[in-house]
């Protein structure tokens, strides 16, 4: 888990200064399919340290989907059952793994997103406290601390120490919190940011637009030196552009992380860039992410 490629983007960059560099962390290399492996392995652990999680004891937690395919993923290793509450608009395909690993997903409001998957958890929770370990990977530590100590210090040996700006969507907020910290301790010049969705009402499945959502307690503004508000059409846009340009089938989080970033870069002339692509688009095939897609009509190759 972990030690993810970092690539470098060549295709949907060559408008860019030659020395203005935009790099992509491939999280969906981890064995669970996304960046979500990292916070859900750490909380795992702590649960097993502290002693609440034990056995007779049932994981539950509220997620968009990646971190239930991590946390089914762990609880099918370890021998723990899992139950997660699971936004009823989720893709098909992440319930269906969720479902492979043997846990149960429950359905929450699809109109509420995942602020209504929280609050159904909390009352699934409420109705028989002694049964459940929650991770509350909203509010846990340990899911930034995954970051710090995994996600940044693979960045910084990536590049050489020469990364100059870091640039993560916004869902729980661990992401970007944990590898911002240990990046501006190596180097407090770096510039740490946040892509959100720039409407309440938006289509980028486990980003949250912060204004009008449960704000996450692991979240801290001040930390951040910036967002990129990011619409729904620009991050599908770019996400038939990486499919086109780049060779990188990515879902609507990464399309966003990469259009901020690009937005970003425009404005610079010297700089290493570094974004999180937290999965791939295989989890979406079935979703409106791909409704546009054949409108596009054929690749053009380079240069032609």
């Amino acid at each position: 888990m972990g030690r993810t490629p970092l690539l470098r983007l060549t295709g949907v960059t060559r408008d860019l200064p030659p020395d203005v560099r935009v790099w992509a962390k491939l999280e969906g290399f981890n064995p669970g399919g996304s960046v979500k492996d990292r916070p859900a392995l750490r909380m795992f652990q702590q649960g097993l340290e502290t002693g609440e999680l034990r056995q007779g004891k049932t994981v539950i937690d509220s997620t968009s989907g990646n971190t239930g395919i991590a946390l089914a993923m762990m609880g099918s290793a370890l021998g723990y059952p899992v139950h997660l509450v699971i936004p009823g608009n989720a893709s098909l395909e992440r319930r269906q793994i969720i479902e492979a690993y043997g846990a149960i997903a429950i359905e929450s409001d699809p109109l509420e997103g995942s602020d209504g998957a929280i609050r159904h958890c909390r009352e699934v929770i409420a109705a028989n406290p002694d049964r459940y370990f929650k991770p509350d990977q909203y509010f846990n530590p340990a899911n930034p601390l995954a970051h710090y100590e995994t996600t940044g210090p693979e960045i910084w040996q990536q590049t050489e120490g020469k990364v100059t700006h870091f640039l993560a969507g916004i869902g729980t907020s661990g992401t970007v919190m944990g590898t911002g910290r240990f990046l501006k301790e190596k180097n407090p010049a770096v510039q740490v940011l946040a892509a959100e969705p720039d409407d309440s009402f938006h289509g980028l499945e486990g980003l949250k637009h912060m204004a009008s959502s449960i704000v996450p307690g692991i979240y801290n503004e001040l930390e951040l030196d910036g967002k990129v508000p990011v619409s729904t059409e620009d991050a599908y846009d770019m996400v038939y552009r990486l499919g086109r340009e780049e060779g990188l089938l990515v879902g609507q989080s990464s399309g966003g992380a990469c259009w901020a970033a690009l937005e970003i870069a425009k404005r610079l002339e010297h700089a290493d860039i570094v974004t999180v692509f937290p999965d791939f688009g295989d989890k979406y095939l079935s979703t409106t992410l791909w409704a546009g897609w054949e409108e596009l009509g054929p690749a053009v190759p380079a240069g032609g």
